[in-house]
């Protein structure tokens, strides 16, 4: 049995519960050693920390915990070092929501000029975060959760010695809605960037199904924090694969827009009532398990996501996850240093992406390719406080491109979040 120091940073997030019930479920192959719960926000940090003790007392876990808003106290001696975060919280995710639709742009906290900005107010504070990894326990591996992740982790693969693997609950979900359909035995090819993906091949015994699926009509069920447009059957056929939740934001624009418009509440403000619900919940000293309204929040199976790709670094597993990692020769139309998202085995040297087939679906080629470079603007955006780089990102980005809209939509997002834009403001 493998013992590890886990240092979560953000571990006021109602989801930390999730997280060390994945620890319980997998304590025959890991035992914790020591957990650190990292926060600024100490209100969050005590109540939901509180609440993960109880829980790994009330379980009999033998392990030191820590409750700290001190990043260097927290990353003594971590072999692992999880990141979710959220800068500005859900006031700032409100206003990323929010403001682009007064210029009929969607508001979206990962993707779109919403993603954007979170990316912006994002990139530096993990800029710190990194540095004092490379200082303190520079072995560890950062695993990454913090939105939007693919962007989080092709900033920290390529502009810091740290080693990282960007996850996400979104290919988990997909694949265990496909296995109920097709059969446990399923094969699968899962190609894109994070809330970018489809299957563009699904196999039983050396069989293809793509096109019986595509002709049912089928679908992955939509994750709880969407809703649910769903894909017609004319949009499936024509791009020949099985989209992702987040794909209704590309392919039902009209649909999410008018929808978002016409709500009576952001789903930033739906976050912030189920968020107090929780934090009520968990200040019940009673309180030694996770309460279900948690799965309301979207991060469905994120702790069997989070557990098992320790697990499989920390015990050499070599087995296969839906990770996020650099791009290297597997996808020869874009460029090495590229994050994807795609299936890898993992073990002790972390994740290697399994061969895939040459992708000839030229729609997912196409929207890979152009998202990617939205992506590569947008770190270097975040990196600099470049304007020019930023508006390029949101003029290439498909949920945006409109010059105006972009340029007078950015000027007001990034003077509304001014005190989480240093790069942008250092005079």
């Amino acid at each position: 049995m493998k013992e590890i120091t886990v240092a979560v940073i953000g571990s006021g997030s109602t989801y930390c519960p999730e997280l060390v019930d994945g620890f319980l479920k997998a304590q025959d192959s890991l035992k914790l050693k020591k957990i650190s719960f990292m926060d600024i926000d100490d209100r969050k940090r005590n109540i939901v920390g509180g609440l993960c003790c109880r829980i790994l007392e009330k379980a009999g876990i033998d392990c030191e915990t820590l409750l700290t808003d001190d990043l260097d106290e927290a990353l003594q001696g971590a072999d692992f070092v999880v990141t979710q975060i959220r800068v500005g919280k859900l006031p700032a995710r409100y206003l990323d929501e929010t403001i682009p639709l007064k210029y009929d742009l969607i508001g979206q906290e990962t993707t779109g000029i919403g993603g954007f900005f979170k990316a912006m107010r994002t990139i530096p504070v993990m800029k710190n975060i990194c540095e004092r990894i490379e200082a303190i326990c520079p072995d560890a591996w950062l695993i990454n959760f913090t939105n939007p992740s693919g962007i989080i982790t092709d900033f920290v693969l390529n502009h810091t010695n740290v080693k990282c693997i960007g996850l996400c609950n979104v290919p988990i979900d997909m694949i265990d809605d496909t296995k109920e359909d097709v059969g446990e035995d399923m094969e699968y090819t899962y190609v894109g960037l994070n809330h970018l993906s489809w299957f563009t091949s699904v196999r039983l015994h050396g069989e293809e199904l793509i096109d019986k699926l595509i002709g049912e009509g089928f679908t992955p069920k939509v994750m709880a924090n969407i809703k649910d447009d769903g894909f017609s059957l004319e949009t499936l056929k024509a791009i020949r694969a099985i989209p992702s939740s987040y794909l209704q934001y590309y392919y039902c624009r009209a649909a999410k827009l008018d929808y978002l418009k016409k709500a009576e509440k952001s789903r930033a403000q739906v976050c912030m009532e189920i968020e107090e619900q929780l934090l009520e919940m968990y200040s019940d000293v009673n309180l030694y398990v996770k309460p279900a309204l948690l799965d309301k929040r979207g991060g469905h199976k994120y702790s069997l996501v989070a557990v098992s790709l320790i697990d499989a670094i920390a015990n050499d597993k070599q087995n296969v996850q839906v990770v996020n990692v650099k791009n290297g020769d597997t996808l020869p139309f874009l460029e090495p240093d590229d994050v994807i998202e795609v299936a890898c085995v993992i073990g002790k040297d972390g994740a290697k992406p399994v061969e895939i087939a040459p992708i000839d679906n030229r729609h997912v080629v196409a929207m890979m390719q152009t998202v990617k470079q939205y992506e590569r603007y947008t770190v270097e955006a975040g990196v600099n406080g470049d304007d020019t780089a930023a508006l390029n990102a949101l003029l290439v980005h498909p949920l945006v491109g409109d010059w105006e809209k972009a340029q007078r939509c950015f000027e007001e997002m990034k003077e509304a979040h001014k005190a989480f834009l240093p790069q942008f403001f250092k005079d």
